[in-house]
This record gives C-alpha cells, sequence and structure tokens, in this order.
C-alpha cells in the first residue's frame, strides 16, 4: 500500500539521494506536488523545495493510476454507443480556447465527436498576423492576442495556476501532458509552460481532434444564434454556413463583444459583473530576482523570480493585487479593436529575458465603479473607454501601436513623466503619458497607495526604477452568463452552455479547460439519459 510523505529540502540537494539515504524501505516514489519556498532568501535563508510524494515500500504495491484522475475514456461504460450517436447532431463549441478545447477533448472521452467554430486562423497563420500588429500597427480583427486557435490562452504565458479547488485539474494537468508537456507539470504548484510550449501543445490537441473525428472551422465566426421558442437550434456563421445541434457550448472568451450583443438580442439571461483594471508594472528581472532571492539571485536553479501582492483598502473597500506574473517575460499589445490600446503580458519556458512583469490591477464593481446600465452592458462600456483613450493618446503623440506607459517614481510623485526611465520589453513600443490622467482616478489613486504597501515587503519595488504600461483593461468578462448549477445550462435557454471565461465562469487557462470539461460532462449526462 501506497503512503505519503512530505519532504522539505534546501533547493540544492537532490531529492533521490536523499529519499536513498533517509528512507532506504522505499522501493519507489512518485512527486504528486512540489513547491518553492524562498521566504527569508533576502536574509540569507536558502530557498527550499517542499514535496509531498507517495511512495511504496513492498514489492507488491502499486501505485494508484492518477493518469486518469477523474477522467472516464477506460471505462467502456462511460462510452455512448454507435445507435445513439446517430441519433444525436454533433455537439457544436463556439471558440478554441482552452474551455472550448479541453469541452471536446471530455467529450472525445465518451466517444462524442464535436464541431468547433472559431472566429480566428490556426496559429501559425495567427502568429504572422499578431507579429505584424506588434511590429508595424496592422490590426486584424479576427487575428490577434485574443482571437484565434488557443484563444488568449496562446499568449498568455503558457501559466497553469489556478484558485480554483475542482479534482478535474488533474485531468486538465495530465492532458496537458500527454500532450508533450514537461512530466513535472502534473504535479508542481505553479506549472508554467512558456508561451513557445503552449502553442505547441494546442497545435497537437487540435490535430488530435481532427484524427478523432471532430470538425474544426477557422475563420468561422458565430453571426447569429438559432432559436425556436427558448430552445437553441443551431448557429449561422459569417461564411454564410448553418450547424445544427441541441447541444451548443458557448465559449468565446472575454473579449468577445460580438457575442455580447447577441445575448442581449435574444434575451439570454447574463449580468453585469465586477472585474479588474489598471497597469501592467514592469523592472528588470534582476531586482526582481535579487529582492526575492537575495545572494542566491543569480544561481541558475532558481531561475526566474516569482512575486505576488495584494491589499485591500479597509476605508475604500477597494482591493488591488497582482496576477498573470511574468518572470523574465514581456508586455503585450492584446487589444480586439483597431482603435483601442489593452496591455498584457507573457513569458517562455525559459523566462530568461532581462525583464519581469505583472499586472497590478484594481477591482471595480457594477454599480460603484461603472453604471450597468439597462442592457447590463456598462462594463464593456467601461473598458471600452479607457481603451480608446489610451489609443486617442498612442496616436497623438506617436504613431498609434505605441503603449502608454509612465515611470514608476513619476507616478509616484505626479513629475516629469515624460521621461521613461528604461527601454521596455514591448514590442510595440512605448509612448510617454500622465496615467493619473488617462486612468479612472479611483484606480490610480488605488494604485498608488497599494504600491506604497507592497514597497514595504518587497524593497524598492515602487521607490525603485520601474515602468507602468496601460491599460490593463481584459482581467476577465464583464458579464455572466447565468446558468443552472446543476446541468450548467443557460437558465433562460435549453441547450445552451455558457462555458469559461467569457461566459463568467473561470479565470485563466486552467479553470477555462476545467469549465469546459465540466461543460462536457453535463452534455454526456444529457445524451444517455
Amino acid at each position: 500500500m501506497a503512503k505519503k510523505l512530505t519532504i522539505t529540502l534546501d533547493y540544492t540537494q537532490s531529492l533521490d539521494q536523499y529519499m536513498a539515504r533517509k528512507h532506504p524501505e522505499v522501493r519507489d516514489f512518485r512527486i504528486l506536488s512540489q513547491s518553492l519556498d524562498a521566504r527569508g532568501a533576502n536574509r540569507g535563508k536558502a530557498p527550499r523545495y517542499e514535496y509531498i510524494l507517495d511512495c511504496l515500500e513492498n514489492v507488491q504495491d502499486k501505485f494508484e493510476d492518477q493518469s486518469v484522475s477523474g477522467e472516464i475514456k477506460e471505462n467502456p461504460d462511460a462510452k455512448v454507443d454507435q445507435g445513439t450517436l446517430n441519433k444525436i447532431a454533433k455537439p457544436i463549441i463556439i471558440g478554441m480556447g482552452p474551455a472550448g478545447l479541453f469541452c471536446a477533448l471530455r467529450l472525445l472521452d465518451y466517444g462524442i465527436p464535436s464541431i468547433l467554430l472559431e472566429k480566428g486562423s490556426a496559429t501559425n497563420k495567427r502568429m504572422l498576423a499578431i507579429a505584424r500588429f506588434w511590429r508595424r500597427g496592422e490590426f486584424d480583427n479576427d487575428n490577434n492576442v485574443c482571437f484565434g486557435e488557443g484563444g488568449a490562452g496562446l499568449f498568455s504565458d503558457g501559466k497553469l495556476i489556478t484558485r480554483v479547488k475542482s479534482p478535474l485539474i488533474s485531468y486538465v494537468m495530465n492532458r496537458f501532458v500527454d500532450f508533450g508537456a514537461p512530466a513535472e507539470t502534473a504535479y508542481l504548484a505553479n506549472p508554467h509552460l512558456g508561451s513557445n510550449k503552449i502553442r505547441q501543445l494546442i497545435t497537437k490537441i487540435t490535430e488530435h481532434l481532427i484524427q478523432k473525428g471532430c470538425e474544426l472551422h477557422y475563420e468561422n465566426a458565430v453571426s447569429e444564434l438559432v432559436f425556436k421558442g427558448n430552445k437553441i437550434e443551431g448557429v449561422k456563421t459569417e461564411n454564410n454556413q448553418e450547424f445544427y445541434s441541441s447541444h451548443i457550448v458557448l465559449a468565446t472568451g472575454h473579449s468577445s463583444r460580438g457575442v455580447f450583443e447577441l445575448l442581449k438580442k435574444h434575451g439570454i439571461a447574463y449580468k453585469a459583473k465586477d472585474f479588474a483594471v489598471g497597469v501592467r508594472i514592469e523592472h528588470k528581472r534582476q531586482f526582481i530576482d535579487q529582492v526575492q532571492y537575495g545572494k542566491f539571485a543569480d544561481d541558475p536553479k532558481l531561475g526566474a523570480a516569482r512575486y505576488r501582492v495584494s491589499h485591500h483598502d479597509k476605508e475604500t473597500d477597494y482591493g488591488t493585487y497582482s496576477f498573470c506574473m511574468c518572470p523574465g517575460g514581456y508586455v503585450l499589445s492584446s487589444g480586439t479593436e483597431s482603435e483601442g490600446i489593452v496591455v498584457n503580458g507573457m513569458s517562455n519556458s525559459g523566462r530568461s529575458g532581462p525583464w519581469t512583469n505583472s499586472a497590478l490591477v484594481v477591482t471595480v464593481k457594477a454599480g460603484r465603479d461603472f453604471n450597468a446600465g439597462e442592457d447590463n452592458l456598462g462594463g464593456v462600456k467601461f473598458q471600452a473607454q479607457l481603451e480608446q483613450q489610451a489609443f486617442a493618446w498612442s496616436k497623438e503623440f506617436a504613431s498609434g501601436k505605441e503603449i502608454p506607459t509612465q515611470g514608476l517614481r513619476s507616478f509616484m510623485s505626479g513629475d516629469n513623466y515624460k521621461k521613461i526611465p528604461f527601454t521596455s520589453s514591448c514590442p510595440s513600443g512605448t509612448v510617454a503619458v500622465d496615467l493619473q490622467k488617462l486612468l479612472p482616478t479611483k484606480v490610480a489613486d488605488e494604485l498608488r497607495k497599494s504600491l506604497l504597501e507592497f514597497d514595504r515587503s518587497l524593497k524598492g519595488f515602487a521607490s525603485g526604477e520601474g515602468l507602468l504600461l496601460a491599460p490593463e483593461t481584459r482581467t476577465s468578462s464583464p458579464i455572466q452568463v447565468l446558468r443552472d448549477k446543476e446541468s450548467l445550462e443557460s437558465t433562460s435557454h435549453v441547450g445552451l452552455f455558457p462555458c469559461g471565461e467569457g461566459a463568467g465562469h473561470a479565470g485563466g487557462i486552467t479553470s477555462a479547460a476545467v469549465d469546459g470539461v465540466k461543460i462536457a460532462d453535463s452534455i454526456f449526462s444529457q445524451i444517455i439519459r
């Protein structure tokens, strides 16, 4: 019978050697969890790895098979028989981001192929369009950092960090490993694939879906939803095609504003929700490494340092926090409209770039910071106004592709905003702007107060050299499409399954993928009912 051990080691120590020396009774072991504890490193205390191990002592003992944790594909009783498949139309999945792709993968586990519709192109073509945008400012409405195969997840650093608690997380991680992710993805506390590797994995996933009978339609945006009463029957696309099914998954991502308009048009139940806006904060990577690791900062065994900060202002009830932290990464222009600027971040698997950045955002609430409006799309308008103002200033003072930027010290003091202290990682370039005038006053004020708090724990974080690039507006969907807690169907329209970030039920690659799996499980249960 396997037993679990918790081990803490200096980061320079070998786990294999330690186990052989300290636990000779263990015949075999595998890592269930690995996390780095660097607290105290800047005071001279060596960083430590904390492991949770599954250990075998007896020859007859075997590990429980975790490769199919939460999975059903090896259970023949969970397959849909051919007779049933012949009676139903393939489920339609709108969107090929993590939510849509993992919904399709999970459906295949049950023997159910699906139809996937995507507004943008496959990865290679999409990347060419994005490169032209970053370098020349040539914007493509259908292929950008949010639209196309892989969705926003293709350029979000490949971070699989999530705060969601679900037994399906192991399924998602192991599926990534199945398609080529490093084996440690299954057990690291903060898995990081890198934007370069996540692209390769997404391509392998879509190739697998095609091989197993799924239909993938690129450059084929949904232009209309077809209903009979309150029951969805199909979709129409901009290519004048029609697809019909009694199970349609809406997995279009947090930036599909055209889909939001369809929700309003058809009276599909949704509500305005809170989200967050702010900036990308960028430092030299060497500085962050030094702050976090102290004298250990240059050790290649540790790599680029991470951080996470948050602050809640009790007087104003505003929360400020970091997320999508990109060690050794880059700041990217990631808007989805030709006259709007948005920033995001990414880093490749090596995390070896000379800069480190993170989103630093303030929660904005419907009814307090923006008017939800009669159509509950007030959050979309709030985002758009910020993005359009950023573009207008970039156009006025540069060419329109450069990102509004201010030195960190200037932002804190209010002086000399025109001097940018160092060249940013952003391939689109920067333009000097007074961010106090661009950002909503409350957001700018809360950022300034929180930065002072963060400087207490990360010395120099706010008082040293750094850049703020803005605006970061697409942190999550500004709406939530309402769904039944059990069936996960729309509360207003039968057969429609709101899914992932765009529907307001996830945030990030992992949670979106998990939500896609849950939707597939629900569809399967309906089909075999």
